[in-house]
């Protein structure tokens, strides 16, 4: 580690000493549970689809190394490039999500993906991270400019992508994203008062969205009434926690994975319950746990109001889609079809995920000695700070 010394000026050892490592390192083990678990779980799905046994792993295996790719080349952005890649990104998620409702794959009932040649892009999963960045940048920039109308911006926004994604429709991406926004809402400082009435705006969606969408209403009747309906996915899922017990029943001896369509996909978590025990299940949260918490508090020290707006609505909507997919096979809450961050098979979400992180640890990195634009070219010094 000699190369990563404090006598070391190159941009690496910059960029390495600047870092949340802790966050990174995490973003590791979860990036080697996704790789491991695709092995246990995917090789019965595509044998099951009449696809080559490997074809789910190795595209997968393409996926988790471009993820860490982007992880790392954006934790290098500085606070302006953060916010251009924001805008950038927001806007073309934006017009690709429109554009699903067009030209868009309909699977279920719903238009979320546009077909590739290689594979299949969902737009709303970038929308998460970019609309954070955006919006943070909108609430934080109208501070002390009268005439700035931020708060009038985001807010049109918000009502483009939930009309959008009411269109799909897409209740859980639907979510997600109201509860960032609402989060950044209260971090910015606006009155709770408001954030409630916002607050209780969501709960009169979601009920609208039930008496609406009749697969809300099936998902929402069967977790409230455990006799009405099919509960086969997710009856079979809890078996499989209770089959692997505390050490679980040993890689590639899990059942889960021969009875679940989406065992490498929406319970992938199961898969874990089963082959490794709750053990390692507990310890799979810790460390999705020890990223949010870490963040969050991270941020009872920033002064920056946008990095802290922006930070907070990653990390809000990281969290809770790791505890939406694994409160969902647990049963605590309705079934929905959201991936794990890192573990879950799937392209767009491994690759908006990385995103996500990466932006964070853009975001949070120590930024002393940083030139105007962010960049390590500047010898570190103990005086001045980076400009906005």
């Amino acid at each position: 580690m000699s190369g990563m010394s404090r006598i070391n000026t190159s941009q690496a050892a910059r960029w390495w000493r600047s870092i949340d490592r802790v966050t990174l390192i995490c973003v590791g083990i979860l990036i080697g549970f996704g790789y491991i678990l695709m092995l246990a779980a995917s090789p019965a799905v595509a044998v099951r689809i009449g696809a080559s046994r490997d074809m789910f792993i190795f595209k997968q295996v393409c996926f988790l190394i471009l993820a860490a790719l982007i992880v790392i080349a954006t934790s290098l952005l500085s606070l302006r490039g953060v916010r251009l890649v924001g805008w950038i990104g927001f806007v073309l998620a934006l017009g690709a999500t429109f554009l699903t409702l067009v030209h868009g794959i309909e699977i279920k009932g719903a238009r979320r993906w546009i077909a590739l040649p290689m594979m299949s892009v969902q737009p709303s999963e970038f929308l998460k991270p970019c609309f954070a960045v955006v919006t943070a940048w909108l609430l934080t920039r109208r501070r002390g400019r009268k005439y700035f109308p931020g708060l009038l911006v985001a807010f049109g926004l918000f009502g483009l992508v939930l009309l959008l994604l009411k269109s799909q429709p897409d209740i859980g991406m639907l979510s997600v994203i109201t509860t960032v926004f609402l989060t950044q809402l209260f971090i910015d400082g606006l009155s709770l008062f408001l954030v409630g009435a916002g607050a209780a705006s969501m709960v009169a969606a979601f009920i609208g969205a039930y008496m609406v969408f009749p697969h809300v209403r099936s998902r929402v009747e069967r977790f409230l009434h455990p006799a009405v309906g099919d509960h086969y996915q997710i009856d079979t899922a809890l078996r499989a926690f209770g089959n692997g017990g505390l050490l679980g029943r040993g890689p590639g001896e899990g059942r889960v994975k021969d009875l679940l369509p989406d065992a490498h996909a929406d319970f992938v978590f199961a898969v874990a319950g089963e082959e490794f025990g709750m053990l390692v299940c507990l310890f799979i949260i810790g460390v999705f746990a020890t990223m949010v918490i870490r963040t969050l508090l991270k941020l009872l020290h920033e002064n920056d109001p946008f990095i802290a707006v922006a930070t907070a609505g990653l990390m809000t909507g990281f969290g809770l889609q790791a505890f939406v997919n694994m409160g969902s096979t647990l049963h605590l809450i309705p079934t929905k079809g959201m991936t794990l961050p890192f573990i879950s098979y799937g392209g767009s979400s491994a690759m908006s995920v990385a995103l996500t992180i990466g932006m964070v640890l853009a975001l949070t990195r120590n930024r002393l000695g940083e030139g105007r634009f962010g960049s390590f070219g500047t010898p570190p010094s103990p005086t001045r700070k980076a400009s906005l």
